[in-house]
């Protein structure tokens, strides 16, 4: 029993290592890859895009809204996406869409030119 517990382990371990390794390795291409232009969020939550990049220093300046800030190549977090925003008046209290109301198909009425003319001059029509 206690030597299946073990292997199991051993297995666990040898596992999660290779899948840190391969994490470790596609932020390491992220990193090394980053092109002026691309927009990203660092470890401590600044958004911007990518301004400069210095491999030689592993430094990369990046601008947030107007301001040029300089990072270490570790303290960039990932490629930043803006997440979809929904107006709280377009879901209901589950979160789920309403339904669109066609207020474009809604008939309106339309006035004829003799109902525009008597409310233009202000007499009431029979």
């Amino acid at each position: 029993m206690m030597i299946i517990f073990l292997v199991f382990m051993i297995a666990f371990m040898w596992w999660q290592s290779k899948k840190a390794k391969k994490q470790q390795q596609e932020k390491q291409d992220f990193r090394s890859n980053l092109q002026p232009g691309t927009e990203v969020i660092t470890i401590g939550g600044v958004i911007g895009k990518v301004v400069s990049v210095d491999t030689q220093y592993e430094e990369i300046v990046i601008d947030s809204e107007g301001s040029k800030l300089r990072f270490g190549f570790n303290a960039i977090s990932r490629e930043y996406v803006r997440p979809a925003y929904v107006s709280d008046d377009e879901v209901d209290e589950n979160g789920n869409p309403l339904p669109q109301d066609d207020a474009d198909d809604a008939q309106v009425p339309v006035e004829t030119s003799a109902t525009a003319a008597a409310a233009e001059t202000g007499e009431k029509e029979d």
